[in-house]
């Protein structure tokens, strides 16, 4: 005789921040919920209502408790905590459902706050689980194992998404980066529950789809239907236990209440069917203590969990620059004041709660495709963008603050031309400092310069520009892991004896040098065709783009032979809307690809070429090109003289276009195929790993959202390209056709072009309609035999995104 079937029913509110109203009113909601768990705990506790006794709460993220603590009275928060004492309500090792764009530093600190409250009220925290969202970063099981974390159980919604393994309601085990495993088990959508009726009257047919009518929600007669029919294809499918997790809602909506009615199904179906199928609310916990229980073997892979929908970040791709940014300063601040001597830790919370409210998975209000104009769908938009601009200024004005005490020379009369630069990491740091001076310098030093160390007196070489109301000077400088060093402008009287005409001067009355040298040829220089340092020659031709990158000390190219487009090229397409009406019908029809069957494909062509100024660091060149969908898309290359990097900035006016539309950068990077194309690395939350290599079966293997950039490497030799501003890469098909999964037949012979995914406006709800506006996305590429470690090269991305940090000082600082 076959064991009783066990459904355990684990409701919870999915937390979703914007999506369906203002964040500050999605908080109030929640803290809220969290009173009414509360009080059914404290009816069922006091006796007064038996019919609830067995009712079970999951709070899905920490979030609204930290909001609930922070307004609840003190009997509030004693009765919270004997609820989670007592199993009645769970916790979750969550703090949001987060995008991909949260970095180890933070994710890390904002999971230690659920682990700190766990502690503080003696309950192990173990499990945890995620809603809607569809991936994370490798790295990110790694943070969960160091926590102590056992469990996660995750609710994939697969909207233009899908789950891993090619099957849900499977557990197996996750190995982490360091060995560790996590006990996963891949579950139904988050609202499944209420579709097969254990919720009365709150389900429908978004899950499940069939020939009942469901006139009012789901009744009794039709979960009757619903439920057997299911667990019969679970056992048609293979599904080896007699036990099943499914989630529900209190209300059928993102961020529902709690639901005590729940219990009305669950005690009449026991009472008429416990005997072959009982159902059970339950917490995580209650789950996988049965999940571990069981004798069924476990398959484990190791590896990354790409999450479909991070790709929802580039649909605001100037504030995702500005968010990666104030992350950045955020780690740094933490490094230069580790013990919190200057910045105090109410200051990091808020900076902390700025930055996951951006990177929390929500990215705009559901009919922002729809009807982009609309006043709610503009102000949830701003507020999004603010929690960016708002970390940003926190990051920053701590950095400041810390620079201050430190030294740092305030506008003033009479300032020295005196500069600190130290390196706040653990890793060396090879980099160009930047010293930022006021524009009435400029007489002082631009007859000439030297920049010394204050101490030893060694002379680095330098070079002056003019910016915006001021002065750059560039210096190249190698520090060791928290090496700081002082030093200083002097300048330096011009020597005009050499000032006049002679028999050998290349310099033409026109102001034009382009007469080839023969001798004395500048380190680093720039024609119509090239730009040459000692490292390497980059070319281009009009008509096309950058066709070659020369690694001159080997005389290798390190473009791909079987590139699709040129180095840097801009890939624009855009799929058309046959009317306004059908802007959200034309992207939901794509499914798991982010453009249509129709859609029209163009490349950007090189149409201008400007070689700029020259010097002993560094020189510029500025390419123009046309291509479809904006008004300007030029390149700023910069070569230097001391290190095998080029630095390119791509320069983009973006026309304002409603249609779903996408624009790429390729990066055909990984050598010559004939020679076999170098492996690929990335970094996920800090780690490494092989894309499509390194990954759950089954997983996304067309775009990936990095830390800081991705490195090409044959064992001998490397290419490092750090991503300051444009966190996804596009590796699979640019074409509309069936998405292939990791590990599908035929996805290793494919090639895998490397492109900078940098906007995208393609979903059909809560994405930014319009891509429109100005920016600049950076990209730092490096080379050479100190890259053929995957390590070194991704520790070369972070530190060149990062920076050293230099400040004017005064005297005796």
């Amino acid at each position: 005789m076959k064991k009783p079937w066990t459904i355990y029913a684990i409701q919870h509110s999915h937390t979703d921040v914007g999506y369906t109203e203002r964040q500050e009113k999605i908080k109030q909601y929640h803290v809220d919920f969290i009173r009414q768990a509360v009080q059914i705990y404290r009816e069922i506790r006091s006796g007064n209502k038996p019919e609830w006794v067995g009712y079970k709460w999951v709070c899905e993220t920490y979030w609204p408790i930290e909001a609930f603590l922070s307004k609840a009275t003190e009997e509030e928060k004693q009765d919270f905590a004997e609820a989670v004492q007592q199993g009645v309500i769970g916790l979750s090792a969550t703090y949001l459902n987060m995008s991909e764009l949260v970095g180890k530093e933070l994710l890390t600190s904002t999971l230690t706050r659920i682990q700190q409250y766990a502690q503080s009220i003696n309950v192990p925290l173990e499990s945890a689980m995620t809603a809607d969202i569809t991936g994370f970063g490798w790295g990110y099981s790694q943070v969960l194992a160091d926590m102590g974390v056992k469990n996660v159980i995750t609710c994939i919604h697969t909207h233009h998404s899908m789950f891993p393994l090619r099957k849900k309601q499977t557990p197996f085990w996750w190995e982490t980066p360091n060995g560790d495993q996590l006990l996963v088990w891949s579950g139904e959508h988050y609202v499944f529950g209420n579709d097969l009726g254990i919720q009365p009257g709150l389900g429908g047919k978004y899950t499940i789809k069939d020939e009942l009518a469901l006139t009012n929600g789901v009744s009794f007669e039709e979960a009757e239907i619903r439920i057997p029919r299911y667990l019969n294809r679970l056992e048609q499918d293979g599904h080896p236990y007699r036990f099943v997790p499914v989630m529900l809602s209190g209300l059928p909506t993102d961020n529902g209440s709690p639901n005590v009615e729940m219990m009305q199904f669950i005690n009449k179906w026991n009472e008429k069917h416990g005997d072959e199928i009982r159902i059970q609310a339950a917490t995580l916990d209650d789950f996988f203590a049965e999940l571990r229980a069981s004798d069924e073997e476990i398959p484990v892979y190791r590896g990354d969990w790409p999450d479909w929908w991070t790709d929802g970040t580039i649909s605001t791709p100037m504030h995702v620059q500005v968010f990666r940014e104030a992350q950045r300063v955020y780690e740094k601040v933490k490094l230069l004041d580790p013990n919190q001597q200057i910045i105090a830790q109410e200051t990091i919370v808020k900076m902390e709660d700025e930055l996951v409210l951006f990177a929390e998975h929500t990215w705009g209000y559901h009919s922002s495709i729809g009807e982009p104009w609309n006043p709610f769908v503009q102000e949830l938009g701003v507020r999004k963008d603010a929690f960016a601009a708002n970390a940003s200024t926190l990051a920053h004005t701590a950095l400041y603050d810390i620079l201050e005490a430190k030294g740092d020379a305030l506008l003033a009369p009479n300032r020295p031309l005196l500069y600190k630069v130290t390196n706040p990491l653990w890793i060396v740091q090879e980099d160009y400092a930047q010293f930022i001076m006021e524009f009435w310098h400029h007489n002082e030093i631009k007859d000439g310069f030297e920049v010394v160390d204050d101490q030893t007196g060694e002379k680095f070489p330098a070079q002056l520009r003019t910016a915006s109301r001021g002065v750059i000077v560039t210096v190249p400088i190698t520090l060791q892991p928290k090496e700081e060093r002082t030093l200083r402008i002097r300048p330096v009287q011009p020597d005009h004896s050499q000032s006049t005409a002679y028999g050998a001067d290349l310099l033409c009355s026109d102001g034009i040098i382009d007469i080839a040298p023969i001798e004395n040829i500048p380190a680093v220089r720039v024609s119509y065709d090239a730009l040459e340092t000692p490292f390497a020659i980059v070319k281009w031709k009009l008509g096309e783009g950058i066709v070659s990158w020369i690694d001159k000390q080997t005389g290798e190219e390190l473009l791909r032979s079987d590139r699709q487009h040129d180095a840097f090229t801009p890939v624009y397409d855009v799929t058309k809307a046959e009317h306004v009406q059908d802007m959200g019908g034309v992207r939901r029809r794509m499914g798991r690809n982010r453009k249509g069957g129709h859609a029209k494909v163009s490349q950007g062509v090189l149409v201008n070429v400007e070689p700029l100024k020259a010097g002993d660091v560094h020189a510029e060149v500025r390419l123009t090109y046309e291509v479809n969908g904006c008004s300007h898309y030029s390149l700023l290359l910069t070569g230097y003289a001391q290190t095998p990097r080029i630095d390119v900035a791509a320069r983009i006016h973006k026309d304002s276009i409603w249609d779903p539309e996408n624009l790429y950068i390729s990066l055909p990077f990984g050598g010559a195929v004939d020679e076999g194309v170098q492996e690929p690395w990335v970094d996920k939350v800090a780690a490494p790993l092989r894309p499509r290599i390194d990954q759950l079966p089954g997983s996304l293997i067309d775009y990936y959202c990095i830390d800081e950039g991705i490195a090409y490497t044959d064992g001998k030799r490397g290419v490092a390209i750090a991503l300051p501003d444009t966190p996804m890469i596009q590796l699979g098909s640019l074409n509309y056709e069936f998405r292939k999964l990791h590990n599908d037949p035929g996805v290793s012979e494919e090639p895998a072009h490397l492109y900078a995914w940098t906007m995208s406006n393609y979903w059909e709800t809560n994405f930014r309609a319009t891509l429109g506006g100005f920016y600049e996305f950076r990209y730092f590429v490096n080379w050479g035999e100190q890259y053929k470690d995957p390590q070194v090269a991704l520790d070369n991305c972070l530190a060149q995104n990062k920076g050293v940090v230099a400040w004017r000082v005064k005297e005796g600082s």
